[in-house]
């Protein structure tokens, strides 16, 4: 458990360094399955404030605290529903960083415009449905988990392979195998999100990329025959 507490620490220092984060607009989270438990940043805590000791332990099964003094983020729920919907995630950042923010904003799906996009996500990055007035009116944070997870379940796609996700109206959710992943994720989807607004800026009819292109692309990172960075 403190060596989750102390890369959840970093993971959120990095998503900070990666000027992903606005003010406390933002938390990353990661799960040691063998205790059955999440390690998150806590509520409203400035990054320059946060140590070690502030990292906030819940149980996956129940979402209690089990470690800390201080209230988990409140988007907690959510990163609960996730690591319980998909057992291959390790780790899951929120941001509200600007050009995918603007993406989940308008509504619109991040598609695959280059090879950028494809060395990261095998297709393009969905986009949930509206929440229902039932849904906020609840367990509104675990309902925002729920259509993330919906989304992705839609596309048939393994989250390990399609790490993100906007939503609609709120921002970007990415993850992977492990929280550093989720953060470079987070990092890649922003950048990709900034690419495709400037790509429209210059050509609004651009096609999306070929779709063997973008195949290609991915396997070579992260299929079974990845050659891509060393051994």
């Amino acid at each position: 458990m403190e060596d989750v507490r102390a890369r959840v620490l970093a993971a959120n220092r990095a998503i900070v360094d990666a000027g992903l984060v606005t003010l406390t607009f933002g938390n990353a989270s990661g799960v040691d399955r063998s205790a059955g438990v999440m390690a998150i940043k806590p509520s409203g805590v400035p990054y320059e404030q946060l140590d070690e000791s502030a990292i906030v332990f819940v149980e996956l099964a129940s979402g209690d605290v089990v470690d800390g003094t201080l209230r988990p983020s409140s988007d907690a729920p959510t990163h609960l529903v996730l690591y319980r919907r998909f057992p291959d995630v390790g780790g899951v950042v929120h941001t509200h960083s600007p050009y995918a923010t603007a993406w989940a904003q308008a509504g619109r799906e991040l598609p695959c415009l280059g090879t950028t996009h494809a060395d990261h996500f095998r297709g393009p990055v969905p986009v949930t449905r509206s929440l229902s007035v039932t849904e906020i009116d609840g367990a509104y944070e675990e309902a925002t988990g729920d259509v993330i997870a919906e989304a992705l379940e839609e596309r048939g796609a393994t989250p390990l392979d399609l790490p993100a996700a906007l939503v609609r109206g709120h921002g970007p959710f990415t993850w992977g195998a492990g929280v550093e992943d989720a953060v470079e994720n987070a990092i890649a989807l922003e950048a990709v999100a900034a690419l495709a607004f400037r790509t429209f800026a210059i050509e609004a009819e651009v096609a999306e990329l070929d779709a063997a292109l973008h195949e290609r692309h991915f396997t070579r990172k992260h299929g079974p025959g990845r050659y891509y960075g060393q051994s």
